[in-house]
């Protein structure tokens, strides 16, 4: 049952880089003036799901540790980076459906977007980090 959370944020994390990696293309595009395809939709849908999956996964994560330790927050930085992380995505989400709503040049909002979104990649990969801790320590008790 404990694996469920893990799981979870390991394919939105997989996802999101991807995404990221397709939003390197509109960046190249914007700011280094160089020519590449930028596969809006593709970018927009795996964005979508990468970060309704992570929102997804705190709660699952949330969820268990109120299950098995009655408690929230129990897990200390991880739990606490978790919160940090909510604004973030949330921001992510929103300022992503808003350029695909209303699609014309701009340069700010793009690159606000993508460094929002490489701090969420930094931090959610400070979670793995934090989260094996908590794995090998109280889940497989190593």
């Amino acid at each position: 049952m404990l694996l469920i959370h893990p799981g979870i944020q390991l394919s939105a994390f997989v996802l999101a880089l991807y995404a990221f990696y397709l939003g390197l293309k509109r960046f190249r595009f914007n700011h280094l003036h160089m020519q590449t395809a930028f596969p809006w939709k593709r970018h927009v849908i795996l964005g979508l799901i990468s970060l309704t999956a992570l929102l997804f996964g705190m709660i699952m994560g949330m969820i268990m540790v109120y299950t098995h330790w009655q408690g929230f927050l129990m897990t200390g930085a991880h739990g606490k980076t978790a919160v940090i992380l909510v604004p973030f995505i949330l921001f992510g989400v929103i300022s992503g459906l808003y350029m695909n709503a209303r699609k014309k040049k701009r340069k700010t909002l793009p690159l606000m977007h993508g460094i929002n979104n490489l701090i969420i990649l930094c931090l959610a990969l400070s979670q793995a980090f934090t989260g094996w801790e908590i794995l090998k320590t109280f889940v497989f008790g190593l």
